[in-house]
């Protein structure tokens, strides 16, 4: 009897520590190049496997071998971290000398923490939906939000801040890992969407209240409407702005966005022009109704907000960071409960859309339902 894809995927993760414990202490490289060579050759490896995996089965998702892989790698990101606060030795010293000496730092440690769990549990129940003919694309709308604000912090952040001028052959390894999760949420994008069956009348009656009629709706409006100003004010400070607002909010309130590692700054630069525009549309979509697009770029945005801040804060407070740019603990709590708060704010959003999508529904001729609708 065959296992189940899922456990087969979990089995060959659970590889890497092993994989990465003989490079650092058996082949023991020393070179730059050889280790780029050699994760390419594990990551075929792995590709290898998670093809054997499936042999048996026809019509595999094409999505299967890019969330298997990633699987693979966010056991190494796990073990990165764990490595880098103290709990494991002996795994990762080779690649931090030669391959990406940036993963000691604060940010890829909570980075690799959140590969290492919350990605690595997303893939296996995605994987596991997958192959009991389960819906699963919401899911992995988070999962491709939440890789991607990974990948556009990550590499320009190396190559703008202090590890810039030391980056080594087995960086660009991180190429294909950027370019899948795009190819992953462009075919998400494009699938069909799962909706419940709600009747014409329902939908009018939703779509006519005002946004002033509909608290939740309202108060979600005002919180988006503070992440814009907070997000405009960071993205200010991170350019020098000259105000003694800024100047204030720098050095006594949030120092680490001035670490030279680079990622803070990147992050309030992804802030201020992506996320920025996209809060935007958010608000003209909680007023204007039949916007459905809402219920797949709000989860969308739910994952990639609640990776890049897990980050941002874990990495403001690791000891790895150090002291004058971690917060002060005399104002510990403001800039935690904002930062906190700019990660819940989406993801509540995303939440009252995936519970209540009546007002995010295209209207329907009377007498129909939105699913009589879609077959006429």
């Amino acid at each position: 009897m065959r296992p189940p894809v899922e456990v087969s995927v979990f089995l060959i993760s659970l590889l890497a520590p092993g994989v990465l414990y003989t490079l650092n202490n058996v082949i023991a490289l020393q070179e730059p190049l050889p280790i780029l060579g050699v994760g390419l050759v594990v990551l075929g490896s792995v590709l290898i496997l998670v093809l054997l995996s499936v042999r048996h089965k026809t019509n595999v998702d094409p999505l299967y071998y890019a969330f298997a892989e990633f699987s693979f790698t966010n056991t190494v990101g796990l073990t990165n971290a764990l490595e880098q606060d103290g709990f494991i030795s002996g795994f990762m010293g080779f690649y931090l000398r030669m391959g990406e000496p940036h993963l000691s730092t604060a940010y890829a440690i909570m980075m690799s923490y959140w590969e290492g769990v919350f990605h690595f549990v997303l893939l296996l129940v995605i994987i596991h939906r997958m192959f009991n003919g389960k819906s699963y694309r919401s899911l992995g709308l988070l999962w491709a939000g939440s890789s991607i604000a990974h990948q556009i912090v990550l590499i320009p952040g190396v190559v703008v801040g202090k590890y810039g001028s030391n980056i080594r052959p087995a960086f660009w390894r991180n190429i294909p890992f950027f370019v899948a999760p795009f190819w992953a949420a462009s075919l998400l994008f494009r699938r069909h969407r799962e909706m419940p069956i709600v009747t014409a009348d329902k939908i009018a009656a939703e779509q006519k209240k005002s946004l002033l009629t509909r608290p939740v709706d309202l108060l979600l409006s005002l919180l988006l409407m503070g992440a814009m100003v907070f997000s405009v004010f960071r993205g200010f400070v991170v350019l020098d702005c000259p105000l003694d607002t800024c100047f204030t909010y720098i050095y006594q309130y949030e120092p680490y966005l001035k670490d030279p590692v680079g990622f803070p700054r990147v992050t309030m630069m992804v802030y201020l022009f992506y996320a920025l525009p996209l809060l935007t549309v958010f608000i003209y979509g909680l007023k204007t109704p039949g916007c459905s697009w809402m219920l797949d770029w709000t989860i969308f945005f739910a994952g990639a907000m609640a990776q890049t801040q897990w980050c941002h804060i874990g990495a403001s407070l690791h000891s790895r960071t150090p002291f004058t740019y971690r917060v002060p603990a005399d104002k510990w709590w403001p800039v935690i409960t904002l930062n906190v708060l700019l990660a819940a704010v989406p993801a509540l959003l995303a939440l009252r859309c995936h519970f209540s999508p009546t007002f995010f529904m295209k209207p329907v001729p009377k007498g129909q339902t939105n699913g009589e609708k879609k077959k006429n």
